[in-house]
């Protein structure tokens, strides 16, 4: 049985993969709600972005659009699954507000930036993660790129309000 997609010659696709895996999965940890879920999700994202490119090693673009729509699938799938679960069940939000030392603003910062509104986040992480331009996280994220810009700097202003809140 011969498979239909020649692969990549080994070490220039495990060269390609060693440079961008690490990011590939930050990118796909900040749209999922756990890592057992950004680790499925890149999986069948780089599997779908090889065999669309032909066995060649993807498109770096590709590869993150596929990783956004695979979260964005999952995230639906897992919502609705929830709701279905939950559809009698009373929802109540948690009252508890930590009180941060100052050794915890990473720790701070983090939790804060998965609060962000997935559409806010998004943006963030591909503009610092990924050194993205707003013309290229507006084409990604289907938006224009004024409204990238904006994203952006709403993400930083909600950031910037979230560490205010750790001073003495």
């Amino acid at each position: 049985m011969d498979d239909p997609q020649p692969s990549p010659p080994e070490s220039r696709w495990q060269r390609w993969l060693d440079s961008h895996a690490e990011r590939f999965f930050l990118y796909a940890q900040q749209l999922t709600r756990s890592e057992s879920d950004a680790k499925d999700v890149l999986q069948d994202a780089l599997t779908e972005s090889w065999s669309k490119s032909g066995g060649e090693i993807p498109n770096r673009g590709l590869v993150l659009a596929t990783i956004r729509r695979r979260a964005i699938d999952l995230g639906r799938s897992i919502d609705r699954r929830s709701r279905r679960e939950q559809s009698f069940a009373a929802y109540t939000s948690p009252m508890f507000v930590a009180d941060y030392a100052a050794g915890d603003t990473g720790d701070h910062l983090a939790t804060a930036i998965q609060r962000l509104p997935d559409h806010l986040r998004e943006v963030l992480i591909l503009r610092i993660w990924e050194d993205m331009s707003f013309p290229a996280i507006g084409k990604l994220a289907g938006i224009p790129q004024p409204t990238a810009t904006s994203r952006y700097r709403y993400a930083l202003e909600r950031l910037r309000e979230c560490l205010t809140e750790l001073k003495p």
